[in-house]
């Protein structure tokens, strides 16, 4: 259940956000995942070190506001940074201890549909129409 639950949660998460119509929905994923770069900081965890993710993803954000391949990057990024968090007992959520291996599980779900070019995953009734 600890692997099924976060792929659960990042497939809930890219259906919602595939609900975002476009020309709106890559720059609400970029600043998402500009966001998610600060996740950590409040932890401090990895010391100085955690100024990286954020200022990194900020950049990765910025870049994301036209690009999915960066918003894809920025969220294997928060991957990483998942991972290390995880062996090294910080998790980003403090009473919950293997949340940040539950991140590391999620966020390449989310990554994966990024780096796909963040498709709808549902038709709209009106696009089906219009497609007929």
């Amino acid at each position: 259940m600890s692997i099924l639950l976060p792929i659960l949660i990042g497939l809930a998460a890219v259906a919602v956000l595939s609900l975002i119509p476009e020309p709106h929905r890559r720059p609400f994923n970029a600043v998402l995942v500009g966001g998610a770069g600060a996740a950590y900081l409040s932890g401090g965890g990895l010391g100085p070190w955690e100024f990286v993710l954020p200022t990194v993803m900020t950049y990765i954000a910025y870049r994301g506001l036209t690009s999915w391949t960066f918003i894809g990057v920025g969220w294997l990024l928060h991957t990483a940074w998942d991972v290390l968090h995880h062996l090294q007992g910080s998790p980003i959520i403090p009473f919950a201890g293997d949340s940040s291996f539950g991140c590391a599980v999620c966020d390449p779900v989310i990554a994966l549909w990024c780096l796909m070019g963040g498709p709808p995953i549902f038709r709209r009734r009106a696009e089906t129409r219009a497609a007929a």
